[in-house]
C-alpha cells in the first residue's frame, strides 16, 4: 500500500512554518511514502520563491503544486526550470517555463503528480483543462498507474466534473484554491479518490488566511486595500490517501485537520469512504 499525504494551499509564513515543523511527525505517524503540498500562496500569501521551495523540499515534501498565483513572485520565472518538483498548471500553452507534471520513484514504485488549473471564474484563462490533463494522464500511465491530480479551481462543479472525468484513470483527484476544506471525500466507482477542496494550511482566525478587518472593509466599501496574512492559531488541512500501488486504485481517503506546532489537537475525522463502501449501490 502506498500512503500519500496531500496538504492544501499553504498561506504565508504561518502556514509554511507549521508545515515544516509538523511534517517529520506526520511522516512517522502515518508511515507516509509521498507528500504533496500546494505552495502557491506560501510567499506572503501570493506566489512562492525559490528559497521557500527549497525549504519545503528539505522538510520532506516530495512535490509542490501551484495554481493561478504561480508567477506572482517574479523570480520564479527563472527558478522553476531548475527544480522539476515545483509544478505549474499543465494547461499553460507550450513554451511556458516549468512543467505541469512529474513522475518520481518511491520505495514502493513510481508515482506521478499532475497539476491542472480550472477555467470557471479563474484568471488567467488557460487551455482546456480536461483535454490537457487527459493528454498528460495518457502519457503518464505508460510509466505508472499511481497518479495524483491537483485540480486548482474555484467552482465545485468543475472540480467534481474533473474527478468524474478521470475516474478509473488516476488514483486521486484533490481540489485546491478555495482554502475551505470540503466534507465530500469519497472513492468513485472506478477507484479514484476525490476531495473537492483540501482546504488550507494557515491561520484559522482569518478570511482564507488573510487578516479579517481589511477584507470585511473591502466588501463594505469597495475600496482597494492590502490583505496581510493573519496571525494566531494555525491548522494544517488536506487529505490522506491510501493506494494499491499494483493497480493504482485508491483504497481509502481521509480528511486531515491537524494543529500547528504547540497547539491543541482536535478530534480527527473518521475515515468516510473505504473500498467496500465505494462500490456499494449507494455510491454509484
Amino acid at each position: 500500500m502506498l500512503t500519500v499525504l496531500f496538504l492544501g494551499d499553504v498561506v504565508g509564513e504561518p502556514g509554511r512554518t507549521a508545515v515544516i515543523a509538523r511534517l517529520p511527525e506526520l511522516k512517522s505517524k502515518h508511515a507516509l511514502d509521498f507528500i504533496i503540498v500546494n505552495g502557491e500562496n506560501a510567499a506572503g500569501g501570493r506566489g512562492i520563491t525559490g528559497k521557500i521551495t527549497i525549504d519545503l523540499l528539505r522538510a520532506g515534501v516530495s512535490v509542490i503544486t501551484t495554481g493561478d498565483h504561480i508567477w506572482d513572485q517574479k523570480e520564479i520565472l527563472s527558478f522553476i526550470d531548475t527544480e522539476p518538483r515545483l509544478l505549474r498548471p499543465v494547461n499553460y500553452p507550450d513554451g511556458a517555463p516549468g512543467s505541469g507534471s512529474i513522475v518520481l520513484e518511491t520505495a514502493k514504485g513510481k508515482i506521478g503528480v499532475i497539476n491542472v488549473q480550472a477555467r470557471t471564474f479563474m484568471q488567467p484563462i488557460l487551455e482546456n483543462p480536461f483535454r490537457a490533463v487527459e493528454t498528460a494522464v495518457t502519457k503518464m500511465r505508460e510509466g505508472t498507474v499511481n497518479i495524483i491530480v491537483d485540480v486548482h479551481g474555484e467552482t465545485t462543479s468543475e472540480k467534481i466534473a474533473m474527478g468524474r472525468f478521470l475516474d478509473g484513470k488516476v488514483s486521486a483527484v484533490i481540489g485546491t484554491h478555495t482554502h475551505v476544506q470540503t466534507a465530500d471525500e469519497q472513492i468513485f466507482p472506478g477507484g479514484t479518490a476525490f476531495l473537492c477542496d483540501a482546504g488550507m494550511c494557515g491561520p484559522v482566525n482569518s478570511i482564507l488566511g488573510r487578516a479579517i478587518d481589511p477584507i470585511m472593509n473591502r466588501f463594505i466599501s469597495n475600496l482597494p486595500a492590502s490583505f496581510p496574512v493573519a496571525g494566531g492559531q494555525v491548522r494544517l488541512r488536506g487529505a490522506l490517501i491510501e493506494i494499491d500501488e499494483t493497480t493504482g486504485r485508491a483504497l481509502r481517503i481521509t480528511r486531515v485537520d491537524k494543529p500547528g506546532p504547540g497547539e491543541p489537537a482536535l478530534a480527527e475525522p473518521e475515515p468516510k469512504i473505504d473500498i467496500e463502501q465505494a462500490h456499494s449501490p449507494e455510491q454509484t
